[in-house]
């Protein structure tokens, strides 16, 4: 289990673009990590559109965006373009990082129990340690709570 002061773990996933991006690439800035279910669902696109409208703000602090999913690299793209997203939007189809950040567990839906990504966030800070951990985080305030915490 994953806890704040802990370094987070380092992986290396594709892009929207096909490249490869790791969490070490972005040593010496802040990063907000968020793992997100699916593209195109209605939270996760109110999720990535309040990431977008913020970008700025973020942008300004020296922290850098990184949404995560299971999507693929062509969903991603889709994604992205519809909605003028301007972050890293990164592709785990193997669930690589969902798996070693802990967010894929058992959910509830319905009365049916199944596996999924549940919806969190990590500020990571310039070292690569964990500064935050925000679980099961609303998609339409979530980018102003992480903004108001910096």
């Amino acid at each position: 289990m994953l806890d704040v002061g802990m370094k987070a773990p380092d992986f290396t996933l594709e892009d929207k673009d096909g490249r490869r991006v790791s969490l070490a690439d972005f040593l010496g800035t802040q990063v907000v990590l968020y793992f997100y279910p699916k593209d195109n669902t209605p939270g996760c696109t109110r999720q990535a559109c309040a990431f977008a409208a913020a970008y700025n703000a973020f942008r300004e602090k020296g922290v850098e965006v990184v949404g995560i999913s299971k999507d693929s690299v062509t969903s991603h793209q889709k994604f992205a373009e519809k909605y003028d997203l301007p972050f890293i939007l990164l592709s785990d189809p193997d669930l690589t990082a969902i798996k070693a950040y802990g967010v894929w567990q058992e959910k509830k839906l319905y009365g049916k129990l199944s596996f999924g990504v549940v919806r969190t966030t990590f500020l990571i800070d310039e070292k690569g340690m964990i500064r935050r951990i925000m679980p099961k985080v609303k998609p339409d305030t979530n980018a102003a709570e992480i903004l108001e915490a910096l």
